[in-house]
Order: C-alpha cells, then sequence, then structure tokens
C-alpha cells in the first residue's frame, strides 16, 4: 500500500488575504502560477505512480479540485472520490480583515494545534477527522480486493501534516514545529515490512520543544 500526498497549487488566497473577505475560501481559485504548478506536477505525480492505476482522494476545494485536473494523469486513474475530511481547516467568518489577523494572533499564541477559530475548527478538529479518514481508507482496501494498493491524496499543507502526524503518532509539539510543503509539493507514505515509512520529513521551522524527531514510522 502506498499513499501519495499533494498539496495544492498555488491560490488566490495565498497571494491576496483580502480575497477572504470577497470568496469563500472553498471557492477560491488557483493563480496563472498556481495552474502552472499543477501542470509541472503532473510529470512528478505521473512518475511516482508508475502505470497506475490509483484511487484518488481529493479535498472538494475548487484549487484541490483543479489542482487534480491540470495533472493529467486521468488514464491512471481508477476512481475519484470526493473526499470533505481533507478539506482545509475551517477558519470560521473570514469577512472582516481585521478579525482574521486578531484570530492568527490568538491562534499563534495559544498554538495553532488545540486554539479553535471562532465560529471554525482548531488543528485537534482536523486532526479527528483525517483520522477517521484513514481508518476508512483501510477497511476499504482490506474489504474491496478491486481498490488499487495507490492513494493519491489532493490536500492542503496543514491537513498533510496531520495526516502524517495521525500516521505515525507524533507529538503535538513536533506537529507544530513543522512547516507546510510547498504548493505541489509531495509526501510518499510506503507500507512495508510491517510498518509505514515516510519518504523525507518535513521541513521544521524550530526543533520540537518537547525533543521529539520525525519518527518514520508508528511506534510498536
Amino acid at each position: 500500500m502506498q499513499i501519495i500526498l499533494l498539496r495544492h497549487a498555488q491560490s488566490l488566497g495565498n497571494i491576496d488575504e483580502l480575497a477572504y473577505t470577497r470568496i469563500p475560501d472553498h471557492a477560491l481559485p488557483l493563480t496563472e502560477r498556481g495552474e502552472r504548478q499543477a501542470i509541472a506536477a503532473g510529470a512528478v505525480v505521473r512518475g511516482l505512480l508508475g502505470i497506475g492505476p490509483v484511487a484518488a482522494y481529493v479535498s472538494p476545494y475548487v484549487r484541490t479540485v483543479r489542482t487534480f485536473e491540470l495533472l493529467g494523469i486521468g488514464e491512471l486513474v481508477e476512481r475519484t472520490i470526493p473526499e470533505p475530511r481533507l478539506r482545509e481547516q475551517d477558519w470560521g467568518n473570514l469577512q472582516d480583515p481585521v478579525e482574521q489577523e486578531i484570530q492568527k494572533r490568538k491562534r499563534h499564541e495559544f498554538g495553532h494545534f488545540f486554539y479553535r477559530l471562532a465560529h471554525g475548527e482548531s488543528g485537534a478538529d482536523v486532526d479527528d477527522r483525517v483520522a477517521s479518514f484513514l481508518s476508512e481508507l483501510e477497511q476499504r482496501v482490506e474489504s474491496d480486493p478491486t481498490h488499487p494498493d495507490t492513494a493519491l491524496v489532493i490536500s492542503h499543507g496543514l491537513t498533510m501534516r496531520l495526516l502524517c502526524r495521525r500516521m505515525f503518532a507524533w507529538s503535538i509539539p513536533l506537529f507544530e514545529s513543522l512547516s507546510n510543503p510547498d504548493h505541489c509539493d509531495h509526501r510518499v507514505l510506503t507500507f512495508a515490512v510491517g510498518h509505514w515509512e515516510l519518504d523525507r520529513p518535513f521541513t521544521q521551522w524550530r526543533d520540537s520543544p518537547d525533543g521529539t524527531t520525525q519518527a518514520i514510522s508508528p511506534p510498536r
């Protein structure tokens, strides 16, 4: 079993934070640069997939769906599943730019994992739903012999980090010390010899306060 995690390409919200005051988060489109990033990422993903087939699990946000479309790997995709549990962290009402900044400051001070955004989610809430997704994915693979051995997950930066946190039982301080992957960056999770392995670590913007590191396999 192999899971390929891919972050969406650059969206309008990544270059213009005021876009969130005009457009719902889920509806933000890719930028022109983002479209080029997604097309270029297609060759990388194709190389990872080989001859396929793959089951694609896609966050239903416009930027993730469009990223998936532009990869150009349709002939390798055996099934496509829109998966709301892979969506971005819900930031609540972003129409007020002043309130946006207040929420960001409070989140930074309190901690990205436990702070629940006003009318939105905490990182812990996202952690719960990605755990549910991983459990259901495992059940599908075990119960459905036609399910491809490779799953492609098109999602968001924080969601990708939390998927790995759940998979490898990373500590909360370690999670909070990790940076989001770049746009269209990927990570590969491979199940081999009885445990999961991560192809490469996430960038850390500081050492983990509890001294833990990015183990490639969960504790036995």
